[in-house]
């Protein structure tokens, strides 16, 4: 399994960083690798929740649809994709620092089947992509909304 996981000091609130990492779609601003990013349903953000990923990965796009499987309003959520050959659980956890935040943000690549052999190499790129997405996180979280 491939997993990055950082923790960002946010001067946004509690509230505001949960509700800036949890509306998914916008992942296209802070993360470089994310080429669209858009919700694929309407009404209030929660369970059940969707979103198309397009990321640029190891040189390919990879479409992926994100389904929020866990959402403590303000505090946590868990976003899901599947496919046939591997999925991606991202878990965003916010805590409360004053009126500011920390917002930590653990994503992993689970590998099926025979995919899982790649796993080493993926870890690798995963780290290249997690940095730069964490440097891009670190701006958008500390800036005034």
């Amino acid at each position: 399994m491939a997993r990055y996981t950082t923790s960002v000091d946010s001067m946004l609130s509690p509230v505001d960083a949960f509700e800036y990492m949890a509306s998914f779609d916008n992942a296209s601003e802070w993360d470089p690798s994310v080429v669209e990013a858009r919700r694929l349903d309407s009404g209030a953000l929660g369970m059940g929740s969707a979103f198309r990923i397009v990321s640029k990965f190891a040189g390919r796009s990879v479409p992926l649809r994100y389904e929020i499987t866990e959402f403590d309003a303000g505090r946590r959520v868990v976003l899901e994709a599947w496919n046939g050959t591997f999925g991606s659980v991202d878990t965003i956890t916010i805590v409360p620092a004053g009126s500011a935040s920390t917002v930590t943000y653990d994503a992993r690549l689970v590998f099926k089947g025979i995919s899982r052999i790649a796993d080493p190499l993926m870890q690798l790129v995963f780290n290249r992509v997690g940095r730069k997405a964490d440097a891009s996180l670190r701006t958008h979280l500390n800036r005034t909304r």
